[in-house]
């Protein structure tokens, strides 16, 4: 659905994309993840056709997206920074939005009142809280059947049940339509619940794009007990994290589980045991290997 090749922007001095590579599937649920200032939001604008490159490409099916009017009907962007006419109300952008997206449909407009009753949908939208104005930019992105729905930060700001029923929504819009869904977020555990792939980006570059299921496979947490500490590691065992309460010894290693245990196996513990690890800590260890503050976690 969305590839990117060899994307550099910058800005005066500064580099913003040195060199992005990226490949968002059809019909997926993709999460980039990074610490401020990798460069995450300028890559979203690229993907909308917002900024032109300086150089690379930026494809959406197939075809460059920048000054592409017919490819940018069929997509939909919802920043951390909503934008909303001055004196609109809900139904004003209602009707700007079907002068734009020519697959707006109205029967969805009207059946979503329900979830979204809260909203007064003639009062200004500006005069409305920042959650209630997030509410209005899913209600009318969720009516205009886009083919890449571009998320940024998209739920910061709402409760923790509208959190569950837009990501509900989302869900089953992918599943009617097919719709490709790009999230940016800090919110690694909920991300985790609804991607699939996921893409880590550090400084200005895709550090590693691979499927949840793939990415949880190369970095595994253990724990294992020794009779009288812990014997010496097997050459190229590699250990990013270890702690230990008197005998037992939790590690966070480089590799598959299977790796991980066969590998500790050697060295005659009186147990190995698999924990479960979660994208957050995947992203802490993996980001201490690029030169990223590694934070100290509950293990």
């Amino acid at each position: 659905m969305v590839r990117i090749e060899g994307l550099r922007k910058n800005f005066g001095g500064f580099c913003a994309l040195d060199g992005v590579d990226m490949h968002v599937p059809k019909g997926s649920v993709y999460g980039l993840v990074g610490p401020n200032g990798a460069g995450k939001s300028t890559l979203l604008r690229h993907i909308m056709g917002i900024y032109r490159q300086d150089a690379g490409s930026v494809l959406v099916e197939g075809v460059p997206v920048y000054e592409n009017t017919e490819v940018k009907g069929k997509m939909i962007f919802i920043s951390d920074d909503l934008f909303y006419f001055q004196q609109a109300d809900t139904l004003e952008m209602k009707r700007f939005y079907q002068g734009i997206y020519p697959d707006f449909d109205g029967k969805t407009f009207e059946k979503l009142r329900e979830v979204f009753k809260n909203i007064d949908v003639k009062c200004r939208i500006r005069k409305l809280s920042k959650g209630m104005q997030k509410q209005v930019s899913f209600w009318l992105a969720l009516c205009c059947g886009p083919k890449l729905l571009v998320l940024d930060e998209p739920v910061d700001g709402l409760d923790p049940v509208m959190r569950r029923q837009i990501w509900s929504l989302i869900q089953e819009e992918r599943n009617k339509c097919g719709t490709t869904v790009l999230i940016s977020s800090h919110n690694l555990r909920e991300l985790e619940e609804v991607c699939g792939h996921v893409g880590i980006m550090h400084q200005g570059k895709i550090q590693m794009e691979r499927s949840l299921l793939e990415l949880q496979g190369t970095v595994t947490k253990v724990q294992a007990a020794f009779r009288q500490g812990i014997p010496a590691l097997p050459d190229g065992f590699e250990v990013l994290h270890m702690s230990n309460a008197g005998r037992v010894y939790t590690m966070i290693v480089k590799g598959s589980p299977a790796y991980a245990r066969a590998g500790l196996g050697k060295l005659q513990p009186l147990f190995v045991d698999v924990l479960p690890l979660t994208l957050e800590e995947i992203f802490i260890y993996e980001m201490g290997g690029a030169d990223y503050a590694v934070q100290e976690i509950l293990l």
